[in-house]
């Protein structure tokens, strides 16, 4: 498909083939990650972003936005770059001692807390059926989480679930910058340069030298992850999150495809009733209220 078709297709469907884009692209940077082998987690976030700053700087250029007008939005800015690197400093972590699938469901409660943010900061409406929703995500989540087998098992799951939260917070400040007229292309590049440049200190004292698979493996990792991140933020500028977010899901398709090809992952029982849980009530809640809206 090219642009002009794409460009014809509704503002819902855009923003479905955007959201499952950047599922497979997110999946693809967490399989690379793995792939990246023993380095430590913070190097790796540094190389993820560091590769989404020329994307982000060429589109800058190409549009050429005010500069000025959009510093206006500076505290959404650093807000929403705050919240990324919280979620993808956990979710790193989290792919690193969990199944690839494991660790993308569970940071993909990010749309619930989405909601949730938006109806509690932004005031947005929150009906019964959706808050119903996010308590039986996370009671889907304990299915992965289960913190009852002991804390080698579940602290990478808590960390992810944290993860989660972090990705969703930053998502309810794209939604509300987007609102608010930031170009979307701004958003990145901030969210990219902040999260590195926070990242440098450790880099220096820490830094671990890699061979040149690991380099590429990494840069791999970039490019996908700037696929997902700008594919993300253009989806939730094309329509509502309740119309769109449930397509977030299909990450888990991709990431369990990656793991078995890859690593040769196998969920386990109760992970897939985790995975059930959290879909189904996705599922649930995304055609009751097209049903009820229509």
């Amino acid at each position: 498909m090219n642009l002009r078709s794409f460009s014809k297709l509704s503002a819902k469907t855009q923003g479905i083939l955007l959201i499952i884009s950047s599922a497979f692209c997110f999946a693809t940077m967490s399989a690379m990650v793995r792939l990246a082998g023993d380095l430590p987690t913070l190097q790796k976030c540094f190389f993820r972003n560091l590769v989404s700053i020329p994307f982000a700087c060429a589109i800058l250029w190409q549009e050429r936005p005010n500069l000025q007008a959009e510093l206006k939005h500076t505290p959404g800015l650093l807000l929403r770059a705050a919240c990324g690197t919280v979620g993808l400093v956990c979710n790193f972590y989290a792919i690193d001692h969990m199944l690839l699938a494991d660790a993308s469901i569970l940071n993909r409660l990010s749309p619930f807390v989405t909601v949730f943010l938006c109806w509690l900061v932004l005031k947005e409406p929150l009906s019964k059926v959706q808050a119903a929703s996010i308590l039986v995500a996370f009671a889907g989540a304990l299915c992965i989480i289960r913190p009852g087998l002991g804390a080698f098992s579940s602290f990478p799951a808590l960390i992810a679930t944290l993860g989660g939260i972090g990705a969703g917070s930053a998502m309810a400040c794209v939604r509300w910058l987007t609102l608010h007229g930031a170009n979307k292309a701004f958003i990145v590049f901030v969210f990219s340069f902040f999260s590195s440049l926070i990242l440098v200190p450790y880099l220096l004292l820490h830094y671990q030298p890699m061979s040149w698979q690991q380099t590429l493996i990494l840069c791999l990792a970039g490019l996908a992850a700037t696929g997902g991140q700008f594919s993300v933020t253009y989806a939730y500028s094309k329509a509502p999150a309740s119309q769109i977010s449930i397509f977030d899901y299909t990450i888990v398709i991709f990431a369990g495809l990656e793991g078995f090809l890859l690593f040769n992952q196998l969920p386990d029982l109760f992970s897939w009733l985790g995975y059930a849980i959290i879909i189904g009530i996705s599922l649930f809640v995304f055609f009751f209220e097209g049903h009820h809206k229509a």
